[in-house]
C-alpha cells in the first residue's frame, strides 16, 4: 500500500510540474488575435482584408468579421480595427460638416471620434470619392483650347444640367458655386455610362475608385480647392488595445494604397476573386516597412 500510494504522489507531482510548465510556457503567447471588422460591402470587405493582411505581415494573428455598425463594434470591443473612409465618417459623427480637403476632413473627423477611438493614417493616394463623368466633346466643349475641362468649369454650365448615377451611390448636391440637380437613377453603371454616350445625360455621377470607369467618358478632375468632400482610405482602431507594431502595421498601408490599386483589387474581387486572396497578392507585390 505504501509503494502503491507512492507511486501515486509522484505521477501526482510528475503532473502538477507538467501543468506548471505549460503555464509558464503559454503566458508568453504574445498578443491576441486582432479582428478587422467592416460592413458587408464589397468594398469595406475587401479593405478589412486589406489590413488584415498587413497585420498577418508583421506576424500578428488577424481575422475579418462584419456588422452593420463597425463604429459601435469598436466601442463594445467586438472589434479592434475598422477601415472606413474619412468624409463618411464625418458625415455620420457631425451630418452636414463642411470641410472639403482631404487634411481637413481628416482633422476634423478626428477630433469627432467617440472616446477610446483613434484613427490611423489616412491614404492620400488612396480616395474613392464621388466624380462627375462627361463625353470627351463635353470635356473638350468646357475645358476650351487652353487647358482640360475640371470641375471649376462646371459653374460656367450649370444651367440646364441632365445628370445620372447609379441607385444607392453617393451624388453631391451641390458644387463650388453649382446647385446640381436631382440625378436620374440608374441600376447599374453601364446603364448610365450608355446614357451618357446616346446623349440622354449631360454628365454622370460614379467614384474615382469605381472599377468600371470607362476609359472613353472624361472624370472632371477636383482641384485646389477641393469642392468635393474627401474620401480617404482610413482605419480606426481601439485605443489602448494595439500594440505599437500592430499600429505601425495598419499605417504603413497609408504609404503603399492608391486609386488605381484599389480600384484593379474592386475589379479582380467583382470578377469573382477572393477578397482575402486579392489583398494578399496585393500586399505581396508591394511589402510593408520597405
Amino acid at each position: 500500500m505504501k509503494v502503491g500510494r507512492l507511486a501515486a504522489l509522484l505521477v501526482a507531482a510528475l503532473l502538477a510540474a507538467a501543468c506548471c510548465a505549460g503555464c509558464s510556457s503559454g503566458g508568453h503567447r504574445g498578443p491576441p488575435e486582432v479582428v478587422v471588422g467592416s460592413p458587408k460591402d464589397a468594398l469595406s470587405v475587401l479593405l478589412a482584408d486589406v489590413y488584415a493582411a498587413a497585420l498577418r505581415s508583421y506576424g500578428f494573428a488577424a481575422r475579418t468579421a462584419t456588422a452593420d455598425d463597425p463604429m459601435a463594434r469598436l466601442g463594445s470591443g467586438a472589434f479592434d480595427v475598422a477601415p472606413a473612409f474619412t468624409g463618411q465618417t464625418l458625415q455620420a459623427l457631425q451630418p452636414g460638416a463642411s470641410d472639403l480637403s482631404d487634411a481637413q476632413v481628416y482633422r476634423a473627423m478626428v477630433a469627432a471620434l467617440p472616446e477610446g477611438i483613434a484613427a490611423g493614417d489616412y491614404t492620400t493616394a488612396a480616395e474613392d470619392k464621388p466624380v462627375l463623368l462627361v463625353t470627351q466633346p463635353t470635356a473638350k466643349a468646357w475645358g476650351g483650347q487652353d487647358r482640360s475641362a475640371d470641375l471649376s468649369t462646371l459653374g460656367k454650365h450649370c444651367a440646364g444640367l441632365t445628370v445620372g448615377a447609379v441607385a444607392g451611390h453617393p451624388a453631391p448636391s451641390v458644387v463650388g458655386t453649382c446647385r446640381m440637380p436631382a440625378p436620374r437613377e440608374f441600376p447599374d453603371d453601364a446603364t448610365m455610362f450608355a446614357a451618357l454616350r446616346a446623349g440622354e445625360l449631360t454628365a454622370g455621377w460614379t467614384s474615382t475608385a469605381d472599377p468600371a470607369l470607362p476609359g472613353d467618358l472624361v472624370p472632371l478632375a477636383d482641384g485646389k480647392p477641393a469642392l468635393i468632400q474627401a474620401q480617404n482610405v482610413v482605419p480606426l482602431y481601439r485605443r489602448n488595445v494595439l500594440t505599437d507594431r500592430q499600429v505601425l502595421a495598419i499605417n504603413e498601408v497609408a504609404g503603399v494604397l492608391d486609386t488605381a490599386a484599389l480600384a484593379d483589387m474592386r475589379r479582380q474581387v467583382a470578377g469573382g476573386a477572393d477578397p482575402q486572396a486579392v489583398a494578399g497578392g496585393w500586399l505581396a507585390e508591394h511589402p510593408l516597412g520597405r
